[in-house]
């Protein structure tokens, strides 16, 4: 029997990626289950463009401001709220590849009964989208892997699946309070399908807006990363129609940044080395 798929997207002043990750996924899950939690930038009229362009999937929810504790309780407001067999946790900065996303999607109709979580990695943007942040910048351990990876799609009837903790700590729990990640590993799997991840980069029009939200003021990251090849193929969404309020994803690194950028990077790659990793979810 075919399994139903929804994607929890809970977002506030996401305007310059919003459109592109809502996007990439709407056409390979039932149900987007796309919720703001008091957007003060142009977040609000691009979720009623996603919601003009795909009306009978997207499903918009006004929360209003929330809390770091708050944001929590929202995240799990969503999760009851759904109905489905899987759902998968888009954020408004990530975006995917068509064969990503339809690899993730194949894996649960195929292997859903068995599984638990699907495990994706991802290329952390820094800068620009054409430099990305290399694999010992990932502070994610899942299992035997550290690195750039999280837990995407999660089957929601794991007994007792829940949320603890706030934003920034929030992990998924089962019924014994075992973080979802920690479950026995037959259950999860890895694939090699990445998305885009613009966490580290500005996500609003300005400066002002991104530090509005909670534990973004800590996001920004200056740092010289790794180039994309010239032929790199960047997500089928990106070369798509967009409407004129979503601003263009191919802007270049402001000179300012760059400078900044090239003084601050050998004093992150040390501090990697001596930071513990952290588990992802």
């Amino acid at each position: 029997m075919k399994k139903t798929i929804w994607a929890h997207t809970l977002v506030k002043n996401e305007e310059r990626y919003l459109w592109f990750a809502v996007m990439s996924v709407v056409d390979f899950v039932d149900k987007v289950l796309l919720w703001d939690t008091g957007s003060t930038d142009k977040t609000v009229e691009i979720i009623k463009k996603l919601k003009e362009a795909k009306p009978d999937k997207i499903e918009v929810k006004k929360v209003g401001e929330v809390d770091i504790e708050e944001f929590t309780k929202v995240r799990q407001a969503m999760l009851d709220k759904t109905e489905s067999d899987w759902f998968l946790i888009v954020d408004g900065d990530e975006v995917w590849w068509e064969k990503s996303i339809r690899g993730v999607v194949d894996l649960i109709q195929k292997e859903g009964d068995s599984l638990e979580t699907i495990v994706s990695p991802y290329y952390n943007i820094v800068g620009d989208i054409y430099h990305y942040q290399d694999q010992s910048g990932g502070n994610y351990r899942i299992d035997d892997k550290k690195g750039h990876y999280n837990i995407r799609a999660v089957k929601r009837t794991i007994p007792g699946l829940h949320l603890e903790k706030p934003h920034g700590q929030q992990g998924f729990y089962d019924k014994d309070d075992v973080l979802i990640q920690e479950r026995n590993k037959k259950g999860r799997k890895f694939l090699d399908f990445p998305y885009l991840h613009f966490t580290n980069m500005r996500r609003s029009s300005s400066r002002s807006f991104d530090i509005s939200v909670p534990k973004r003021d800590k996001k920004l990251k200056y740092e010289i990363g790794m180039r994309f090849p010239e032929n790199f193929a960047y997500p089928e969404v990106f070369y798509g129609d967009r409407p004129e309020i979503v601003s263009s994803p191919w802007e270049k690194m402001p000179f300012v940044y760059q400078m900044r950028a090239i003084l601050e990077t050998p004093f992150k790659r040390i501090k990697r080395k001596l930071v513990p990793s952290k588990p992802g979810y």
